[in-house]
């Protein structure tokens, strides 16, 4: 596997993705690199879209494929907003409207425990029968006032209660060292690694 499609555009995911691949030797490509549309996530699991998505990517380019799914999930909201993160205050997308939407709902609850959670699916081909998959998760809370200004998402109200931070106020290198997409990504990179051993 030398070359491999991300299903993504978003540039940060890109090269977190990328450095950590790099040592394999496995050159990455976004699927915008193919003019490869954004596929479908029509399931309610991380896992199914991820897949999904995964498949798609692989099938228009005729490349292994990667893809990830995630997003934040509270404990008193029964793991929402789960796969609908990105979309929570319905579209357009925009990461405002989602924390606001997120705040109200939490401000009167007493426990705001909340996980961000990511699983990331390497096929071989577009009909790969054993997906590659590897999860990951990043436990904290949510705040109702935004702290920091680095991240995206959710970050400026996710609260990491052993740092004394948001996820928002962590240098970019500490958060890839600690994130729930850090934790899957070197999961799977050991699961590639493994495979390649055993060949």
């Amino acid at each position: 596997m030398q070359k491999l499609v991300i299903a993504s555009n978003n540039p940060g995911k890109l090269r977190e993705i990328g450095h950590l691949l790099e040592p394999l030797g496995i050159k990455v490509l976004p699927q915008s690199a193919f003019n490869v549309t954004e596929a479908d996530e029509p399931h309610c699991t991380f896992v199914e879209n991820a897949l999904a998505k995964a498949r798609h990517a692989s099938r228009c380019t005729g490349l292994p494929a990667l893809a990830d799914d995630s997003g934040i999930c509270a404990d008193a909201l029964h793991g929402e907003p789960g796969i609908h993160s990105a979309r929570y205050a319905g579209e357009p997308r925009s990461d405002e409207r989602n924390n606001q939407k997120l705040v109200e709902v939490l401000t009167n609850q007493s426990n705001r425990n909340a996980h961000y959670y990511c699983v990331i699916v390497l096929v071989r081909h577009a009909d790969d029968p054993q997906p590659i998959i590897a999860d990951g998760a990043w436990h904290g809370e949510i705040i109702l006032q935004p702290r920091g200004s680095d991240g995206f998402g959710y970050d400026p109200y996710f609260y990491l209660p052993q740092l004394g931070k948001t996820s928002a106020e962590l240098p970019l290198k500490q958060k890839n060292q600690i994130s729930h997409r850090s934790k899957a990504l070197t999961r799977l990179v050991e699961m590639i690694m493994q495979e390649a051993a055993a060949e």
